[in-house]
């Protein structure tokens, strides 16, 4: 996470190089690929850490995926990286580059808690889905 706190991409490919963790939790509930993510300066990082194994389907410490964070923040090269990497979230019905966009902008304006209670709503619904379809 020094790496990219400092923008050095030499310091976190020798990082990665010498066997750092590309998927590590950090005590910032965040992955750096999540860390990357919306960050319009960090999308030489992100491609960087997704070739070097990051999983796009870690959230972070909130639920939240990198592809909702660059969604939010408006940085479609990040989306469009993203997007084949990641699997569909259940809350959003439209699952394009363009759905996941102006869903996270129609998401952001709305309270917390109520985003909140959606998503695990959503998340439970799927869960169960799938128990189902495994006769669980």
């Amino acid at each position: 996470m020094g790496a990219l706190l400092c923008r050095s991409l030499k310091c976190m490919k020798l990082l990665i190089k010498g066997g750092a963790d590309v998927n590590r939790m950090t005590s910032l509930l965040m992955t750096p690929l999540v860390f990357t993510a919306g960050r319009k300066d960090y999308t030489n990082f992100m491609q960087f850490l997704l070739k070097a194994g990051a999983d796009p389907n870690i959230p972070d410490g909130f639920g939240r995926l990198p592809i909702e964070h660059a969604a939010r923040r408006d940085c479609m090269e990040q989306v469009e990286m993203l997007f084949p990497l990641t699997s569909a979230i259940p809350s959003i019905p439209n699952w394009s580059i363009d759905g996941i966009i102006s869903y996270e902008k129609f998401e952001s304006a709305k309270p917390l808690d109520q985003r909140h209670l959606e998503r695990a709503k959503a998340i439970f619904k799927s869960q169960a889905d799938y128990a189902f379809r495994l006769k669980d």
